[in-house]
């Protein structure tokens, strides 16, 4: 449409309105105020309606599917057969050679005896077989957790100076962790987690793996005498000035079999049938590492050894759990910041195999299994365990049909734990170093922090936030922040909302936003204006202001270009959801200001279907 230069035009003669059928709008049926809390609450907490299923349904059948509901493996168990534990019983083996020199591992990442990480991957998985709705999740101990958790109890109590204290606080803390996750799920509140968006595990994971990393410098380097800080300057700086430390037969050792490790990694990742070559690297390692210094008496040529481990099952550890001192605020901490972060990266993977082989898997339940799997655990001298990516994935690859793949890892475990213990004396500390890196350095995800830069700027300086925040600061204080940065972008959005100046594309009743479709065009005389979010009492201030503000930038450029005023100002509401009481007031003020103001003639109130528009014309 050619602009109009008469200022004096009508509006009736710059937009042709054609007939259109109108509808009859009547007011939804009548509900009372019990009746429309009670669908609100079953909204929020009941998306997924899990009592639909036991509706009309006779009472025993009820409590068949209520067991089954309680205990999945009531699902799947009754129809397992021997082809399915021929490939669960591949998979466990190859996940268990994995899985025990990872347990190893990353008890030392936690600054815990070495024992607890294989206590930690016996009795969870089993718990886990029976209460996890996840058929690829393998569980166990993981690095991020490990971290966290060594971090936070290291800054009150030494693991070296009081290791039965520091031990007694991390089953606590453990204890916390899975009450505090099975209480999300018990309560239906797995919403809380979705804070720790995708921006915020990426940068959260690559700036935890970076400290992981820089912590194996003392096993890598050989250095004796090494700082308990998380920073990057703290660590790079304690290892620079302790160079006399460093040991040639430790870097020699340590640089052999991390390339060794490396390689095992990148066959696997460029030929994902030749999983098993990653999967069993960590445990060739150990075994090849502990001949060597068993041979040649490493230990006394400057190689360090993990020494003799105690034989047998896991001991009972519930009458070390503390639930008073002044040592209970600490655990309490711990225990949230390690729970969420076990339990976002276990719901994270398991939903991400689900997807690949097109099952359900419920959230929460998976969070009431793995915050019983820690309380379980707390009392059977384990630390905090979730399903850890590379055993997971290993366990999909290997061809793992139910939960049972976990059951032969934790059986393959216990035999480990009861039979050959004295041949991990002589493992040098230089190889679990080595495992760690190797296992933390899939956790930063470059591509994936490229695609947040092209999508989004605002995540992607999230992402950052929270990278640089674990890397400079400290691991929780870094997820903190970026947290709290999330959630100002929420409040953002929820305080400002997007509004759009519309044109009409010629030639169509389609009006689209001018600044993005560059054949939209304005029709003289008319405002039209998008808001994009829900109209509520935190925002109708910065609404009124902002299309006043629209209505005078209007004016101004028409003015320069002499065309006509502003005849009718249009509000396209069909991307509003919800309008409050202080958005009912927000049109009448705003009605009343434009009246004022003198610029724009008052008319009626339009509903105009045929372009889908709720429409407010003055």
């Amino acid at each position: 449409m050619e602009p109009n230069n008469n200022n004096n035009m009508q509006p009736d003669s710059c937009l042709e309105i054609t007939p259109m059928e109108v509808h009859k709008v009547v007011p939804p049926p009548h509900r009372s105020t019990i009746q429309k809390l009670k669908s609100r609450l079953k909204e929020t907490f009941f998306p997924d309606d899990p009592l639909l299923q036991f509706k009309r349904q006779p009472l025993g059948k009820k409590w068949i599917l209520a067991a089954q509901y309680v205990f999945p493996i009531l699902q799947w168990g009754p129809n397992y057969s021997f082809k399915l534990f021929k490939s669960d019983i591949v998979s466990g083996l190859t996940i268990a050679s994995l899985a025990i020199p990872q347990g190893i591992s990353y008890a030392k990442l936690a600054s815990l005896p070495p024992i607890v990480g294989l206590y930690s991957s016996f009795v969870p998985p089993l718990v886990y077989a029976v209460l996890g709705s996840s058929r690829d999740l393998a569980v166990g101990p993981v690095s991020i957790a490990s971290l966290i958790l060594g971090s936070m109890l290291r800054q009150e109590v030494s693991p070296i100076n009081d290791p039965l204290l520091f031990l007694q606080l991390a089953f606590s803390s453990t204890f916390f962790a899975g009450l505090f996750q099975a209480s999300l799920g018990l309560l239906r509140l797995g919403f809380i987690i979705d804070f720790l968006s995708k921006a915020i595990l990426i940068g959260f994971m690559a700036g935890a793996a970076v400290i992981v990393s820089l912590q194996q410098l003392k096993s890598l380097l050989g250095i004796t005498h090494f700082t308990k800080q998380m920073g990057l300057v703290p660590v790079l700086s304690s290892a620079f000035h302790n160079i006399n430390e460093w040991s040639w037969q430790t870097i020699l050792m340590g640089f052999c079999f991390l390339v060794f490790l490396l390689l095992a990694r990148h066959v696997s990742m460029r030929k994902p049938k030749l999983f098993w070559v990653s999967a069993g690297a960590p445990l060739v390692s150990v075994i090849l590492s502990t001949i060597l210094v068993f041979a040649f008496k490493a230990q006394h040529h400057g190689i360090s050894v993990i020494g003799k481990l105690q034989e047998g099952l896991n001991p009972p550890s519930w009458n070390m759990l503390h639930f008073h001192g002044s040592n209970l605020g600490l655990v309490i901490k711990t225990g949230l910041v390690t729970g969420i972060i076990s339990l976002t990266e276990g719901i994270a993977v398991g939903r991400t195999f689900a997807a690949l082989k097109n099952y359900q898997v419920d959230g929460n339940k998976e969070m009431m299994a793995i915050g019983l799997m820690n309380v379980i655990g707390s009392a059977t001298s384990c630390y905090v365990t979730t399903g850890a990516f590379s055993r997971s994935a290993v366990n999909h690859n290997a061809g793992a049909k139910t939960a049972v793949s976990n059951v032969v890892m934790s059986v393959t475990v216990m035999v480990t734990l009861l039979f050959l213990m004295p041949l991990f004396q002589y493992t040098p500390n230089v190889v679990l170093g080595a495992i760690i890196v190797t296992a933390v350095i899939g956790l930063i995800d470059l591509p994936a922090a490229c695609q947040i830069w092209k999508i989004d700027k605002f995540d992607f300086v999230v992402m950052l936030c929270a990278f640089f925040g674990v890397i400079f600061i400290s691991v929780q204080d870094g997820l903190a922040i970026a947290v709290a940065i999330s959630i100002f972008k929420i409040l953002l959005q929820v305080t400002r909302p997007k509004t759009l100046i519309l044109g009409n594309i010629p030639g169509t009743d389609i009006f689209r936003n001018l600044h993005h479709y560059k054949d939209a065009t304005r029709i003289p005389g008319f405002l039209i204006l998008s808001i994009e979010s829900p109209i509520n009492f935190a925002n109708t201030t910065y609404l009124k202001e902002r299309i006043l503000r629209w209505i005078n930038e209007y004016e101004t450029e028409e003015d320069i270009k002499k065309q006509s005023s502003i005849h009718f100002l249009i509000l396209d509401l069909s991307a509003v959801s919800a309008i409050d009481t202080s958005g009912v007031s927000l049109f009448k003020d705003l009605k009343k200001a434009v009246e004022n103001k003198g610029s724009v003639e008052a008319s009626a109130w339009h509903l105009n279907c045929l372009f889908f528009f709720n429409c407010l014309a003055f």
